[in-house]
């Protein structure tokens, strides 16, 4: 595991700690790796989740530091999404 996605399992496990989620998503930063996220528990893998975000490292700490909206990030293509929509907007709500 690389130090980026160590960095970006804290970071969203931290954010996590004050929110709740009730199904599964993927994080894979480009040329990093991938985290899931699952029912507040998270770990890198490279599982099947009921959605994927695929963006750059830089993106994602914008996103998990607070400081980029992720359907702004979605809305400008800086951030692709695969899967359930309704599951990737019950996330950005966390994010939000």
């Amino acid at each position: 595991m690389t130090e980026i996605i160590e960095d970006a399992v804290e970071a969203l496990r931290e954010k996590m700690s004050k929110n709740s989620f009730d199904g599964t998503a993927k994080f894979e930063i480009e040329g990093e790796g991938s985290i899931v996220l699952s029912e507040n528990k998270v770990y890198a893998s490279d599982e099947e989740t009921d959605v994927t975000f695929k963006a750059s490292v830089e993106i994602f700490q914008e996103i998990f530091n607070g400081e980029l909206d992720p359907t702004s990030a979605f809305m400008t293509g800086k951030l692709k999404i695969d899967g359930d929509m309704g599951t990737a907007m019950r996330l950005a709500n966390v994010f939000g």
